[in-house]
């Protein structure tokens, strides 16, 4: 199988003429909207809007300080005093170490690159970068739950959980066999007695005085939406029962392969709430009671709990200098607290802790 490059690398290039950034005429420089693009391509605008996405740029363009962040990564030199036209250096070049050099996995990495390229001299993209600083926490704190639960009991946990609710799943092959007949069962509109599913969402059901409901499975659903709504449904009884499954054990569970994992990516992302980040520290914050916090983790709860604390909606008011400096701040600790923990202690010391 072929080694994926990076994420972080896909955005050295200028999205318009597609040359890697350097020092010269293709210095980056990053917009409002998240988009970079070189200096020379941005000059050459006929709008101030961007070309991708059409938001307004609403700082003159010579204005727009340079993504030196970007500069970094791609090996070339700052100014050693750059000019400070904003309290907060846009694009702050901070994380470029730990995106480099750390075992950090893809959406890691993805997050990273968003903060990145958030350009703090607008309001939109300092709102962006604050949402990025919260993402960037509760992805943080998934992973270090992932890294204090034993792999081993997690499908004997998982499937324990699904039997508590009265369902089963009945292997990946099987599985999949089992929802196709449900569906060529139901797909003439037809009713049948109500069995146990963890796809209950997916029929319209009759109750009948003394008698088991009827099922009929609602007009929207093919297998494709079907099987998406099963495999919600499961991960939505993981999460209850206080599991937290990485994509790619999801698609090995499920289906047997790893070939899935961006599809039950997706679900799990669709599944959090912003509520979800705060429980998630709370479940951290027992794992580490249990383990006995080898790596002194809990110095991280503050941080984590203040990023857990921002608004995640678009339609939040754009944050002061101030807040978003302790954000950012926030971020650059957390995912240090999770590089050195993954590479001083990681899963194989906390399973002997337990």
């Amino acid at each position: 199988m072929p080694v994926q490059a990076p994420p972080w690398t896909d955005f050295l290039s200028c999205l318009i003429c597609y040359n890697e950034f350097d020092c010269s005429v293709r210095r980056p420089i990053s917009l409002g909207c998240g988009h970079t693009m070189c200096k020379s391509c941005l000059s050459k605008l006929q709008r101030k809007q961007c070309p991708f996405d059409q938001a307004i740029i609403s700082t003159d363009v010579n204005l727009l300080p340079e993504n030196y962040a970007l500069l970094q990564l791609v090996g070339g030199r700052i100014p050693e005093k750059p000019p400070t036209i904003v309290p907060l250096s846009p694009s702050s070049g901070a994380l470029n170490g730990v995106i480099q050099n750390s075992p950090l996995s893809r959406p890691m990495q993805r997050k990273l690159v968003t903060l990145i390229n958030c350009q703090l001299v607008e309001e939109e993209g300092r709102a962006r970068g604050m949402r990025a600083a919260r993402s960037i926490g509760e992805r943080t704190v998934t992973e270090l739950i992932l890294q204090h639960q034993n792999p081993q009991q997690l499908s004997a946990n998982l499937w324990a959980a699904v039997r508590a609710r009265g369902c089963q799943f009945l292997g990946p092959a099987m599985q999949e066999e089992v929802l196709k007949l449900v569906l060529l069962a139901l797909e003439d509109g037809s009713a049948l007695s109500r069995k146990v599913l963890v796809i209950a969402s997916c029929f319209k059901v009759s109750k009948r005085d003394g008698d088991s409901s009827l099922m009929q499975l609602k007009e929207e659903f093919v297998y494709e939406t079907l099987r998406r709504e099963h495999d919600a449904q499961i991960v939505q009884i993981a999460t209850e029962a206080g599991l937290r499954i990485a994509p790619e054990q999801w698609s090995s569970l499920l289906y047997g392969d790893t070939a899935h994992k961006s599809h039950m990516q997706s679900i799990i992302d669709k599944l959090q709430t912003p509520q979800s980040f705060a429980l998630s520290v709370q479940e951290l914050v027992i794992a580490l009671q249990r383990t006995g916090d080898p790596g002194n983790l809990s110095n991280l709860r503050p941080y984590l709990e203040l990023l857990a604390g921002i608004d995640p909606s678009p339609d939040a008011s754009p944050p002061l200098w101030e807040d978003l400096k302790h954000a950012q701040e926030a971020a650059k600790i957390v995912v240090k607290g999770l590089v050195d923990f993954v590479q001083t202690l990681g899963i194989e010391n906390c399973k002997k802790t337990e």
